[in-house]
């Protein structure tokens, strides 16, 4: 893969809240926050770190299904409404599934790339608590190939899919084993969203979370092999930052202190209408890694922090394997011997992941880009750890591995 042809940098990141259950102000019976709401805090909250809001040069709004759980489309006329500044600039509205904030990332970057453009702001938004969850379900299985999967599939499609995986992965490497490290990734996930107050499971008190994670799944009501802890969540939020050149960065009054450098990364699709290749690997991810490491021109012994897209327990030590920090049928070693943990040679998902953190679709990849942010210029808070190497990287997945970004971001 081509080196990129100048400098690119990441900065003034936010996120919100992340809103669903689990949090102690989340009520299903009374009227909620929408679009607007999510799409304004988390705009307003990164150009408050800027000298000039006016300096933004274009947008771009990361969103998965806001036509089906909000009845609202033309979401790029929605940044105009955040801020005054940003009105009557060129916006426009990505969407990958699951992997929808990796394309928002890629697309700034590529526009700035291309000299379009010194300031990109990207939002990465979704809001799914409008629906009743076995329709929600319906509603992501548009991530699959809806025509061809959806009628034959579970009534909660995409848990089945995975349970399909970790069922695989079973047989393969052996159930008792994966079984217990998919109960320690969950627990790591927990613990690590206690320490981040805009989790959603920030006020879980659950006092052994391995014991809950090795909760037996029960088929008659959810799916075989995944219980509804190794699940995220059903989530809505935002997350938003800024993609610059260097010109841009001085621009702003930012220094390099207060931003991070993409260093490399990989954007990858494999095709929807067929079944994966393989059950027990990410073959679309690892290919996405290989390219933004391949980019960064480094190893990923180099990496010091990972945020990958765990949006089952199963899927997170598959992306352990597919990042190439354990051979196939060794990830779940790993993970219980505490290796992705914070004190571990491997920390991941320190803000708690999206088992921990929460899922808002198209917020997601964007929010992992600010957690890895936060981590690298040392502005994770209650959350941070040391992060003794010079990079971090992030997988951002959609659908059943079908539409991947990885990048690689350096202090």
């Amino acid at each position: 893969m081509k080196a990129l042809r100048k400098p690119v940098y990441l900065a003034a990141g936010a996120n919100t809240v992340s809103m669903g259950t689990g949090r102690k102000e989340f009520d299903p019976r009374k009227t909620r926050p929408g679009l607007e709401h999510y799409i304004n805090e988390a705009v307003r909250a990164v150009l408050a770190q800027v000298s000039n809001a006016d300096l933004v040069d274009e947008g771009v709004i990361a969103n998965f299904m806001a036509a089906r759980f909000n009845r609202q489309g033309n979401l790029a006329s929605l940044l105009a409404a955040a801020h005054p500044a940003l009105r009557y600039k060129p916006m426009v509205r990505v969407e990958g599934a699951c992997g929808t904030g990796g394309l928002g990332l890629v697309t700034a970057i590529k526009t700035v790339l291309a000299e379009l453009a010194d300031v990109v702001l990207v939002v990465g938004v979704e809001v799914q608590n409008t629906v009743k969850a076995v329709y929600g379900a319906d509603i992501l299985a548009g991530a699959g190939h809806y025509a061809s999967q959806r009628k034959g599939g579970h009534a909660y499609f995409f848990p089945a899919k995975f349970s399909d995986r970790a069922g695989a992965y079973f047989t393969r490497y052996g159930g008792e084993r994966t079984r217990k490290a998919m109960a320690a990734w969950y627990a790591n996930a927990i613990g690590n969203a206690r320490l981040n107050p805009l989790a959603q499971e920030y006020h879980n008190t659950t006092p052994d979370l391995v014991k809950v994670g090795m909760s037996k799944p029960n088929p008659e009501s959810f799916t075989e092999h995944l219980n509804l802890f190794d699940c995220s969540k059903v989530s809505d939020g935002a997350a938003a930052l800024l993609v610059c050149s260097e010109e841009g960065l001085a621009k702003l009054g930012l220094g390099r202190d207060a931003a991070v450098q993409v260093a490399g990364y990989g954007q990858v699709v494999d095709d929807l209408v067929q079944a994966p290749p393989d059950l027990t690997t990410l073959t679309t991810s690892r290919k996405a890694v290989e390219g933004a490491l391949g980019q960064a021109g480094i190893d990923v012994s180099e990496v010091g922090v990972f945020e990958v897209h765990d949006c089952f327990t199963i899927t997170g030590i598959l992306a352990v394997e597919a990042l190439g920090l354990a051979q196939p049928g060794e990830g779940p070693d790993l993970v219980s011997a505490g290796g992705i943990g914070r004190g571990g040679a491997y920390p991941t998902n320190t803000s708690g992941g999206l088992i921990g953190y929460g899922h808002p679709t198209g917020a997601s990849g964007v929010r992992m880009a600010v957690d890895l942010w936060k981590q690298l210029v040392g502005r994770a808070e209650g959350f941070q750890i040391p992060v003794a190497k010079p990079y971090g990287l992030l997988i951002s997945m959609g659908g059943d591995d079908r539409t991947v970004v990885s990048m690689a971001l350096r202090r």
